[in-house]
């Protein structure tokens, strides 16, 4: 894989996004440095995917500066997206083409050349347990499966920034594992990784800092000994610590309601 990635890393100021009346981001500021996990929490609606997407060159914000890669993406968006790998929490995936066409179809889509796509597809097919499946239709793939090729996509390509929205849904505890793995090889090669989850395990164990985003605002960014000062939770996980800073101290009361309900 490559070990040289030009200058990766995002850093976004005051961002906005309104549909309508309804404002999803609301002036958000934040950087991923080279060389980082940076992962993006919140709750259901509080402007994850929105924020997503924009980096993704999907949606035009409505104000805001947004630099990947170096590049300003309102003046750039295909070398931000020439430079981006996009892993959707819901990837689309053409089902009458088999594997290794998808494969052949993304590579052709970022000038991949011949040597490094049979290259990084032979690794990345074997070690996701999809290179007997190469020649067989997307439609016979299991969601696992789908997922893993998605992945492989991604990787193959050698991209300075990843961009991922729930990445482990679907996959076993094996690929999960290598994924993670993927990840932090990733990282620790000079690349960057903008990660979105609800699984608070897997950005406590992989993210070097973590941003929370509740009702379109930030409500911190920092590593893990900052967010525990910051909800004076000193030594609890982060599933404790997103719950205080989210506003949920309520939970507790309801799990004890469930708790005592006469099923």
């Amino acid at each position: 894989m490559n070990n040289n990635y030009p200058n990766p890393g995002i850093m976004i100021k005051n961002l906005i996004k309104k549909y309508g009346d309804f404002v999803a981001v609301n002036d958000i500021t934040l950087t991923v440095e080279t060389g980082k996990i940076f992962g993006f929490l919140g709750p259901n609606g509080a402007g994850k995917t929105t924020t997503i997407k924009i980096l993704a060159g999907l949606l035009k914000p409505d104000s805001g500066d947004i630099i990947i890669n170096s590049y300003d993406i309102s003046k750039y968006p295909e070398n931000c997206k020439f430079t981006t790998g996009y892993i959707p929490d819901r990837p689309f995936l053409y089902e009458k083409l088999t594997g290794i066409e998808f494969l052949k179809f993304i590579a052709s889509l970022y000038s991949l050349s011949i040597e490094i796509f049979e290259k990084n597809t032979t690794y990345l097919m074997k070690l996701f347990d999809l290179y007997e499946w190469r020649d067989h239709l997307i439609e016979s793939y299991s969601h696992g499966m789908r997922q893993k090729l998605i992945m492989t996509s991604v990787f193959m390509l050698e991209t300075p920034m990843i961009i991922v929205d729930e990445p482990m849904v679907g996959l076993d505890p094996k690929s999960a594992r290598i994924v993670k793995e993927l990840f932090k090889r990733h990282a620790m090669n000079g690349g960057s990784i903008f990660l979105s989850t609800h699984s608070l395990e897997i950005a406590e164990e992989l993210c070097d800092e973590i941003a929370i985003i509740l009702n379109g605002e930030i409500r911190i960014i920092g590593d893990m000994q900052s967010l525990r000062k910051e909800a004076s939770l000193h030594d609890s996980d982060l599933e404790e610590v997103f719950l205080q800073l989210t506003n949920t101290e309520d939970l507790s009361k309801v799990i004890s309601a469930l708790k005592d309900m006469d099923m």
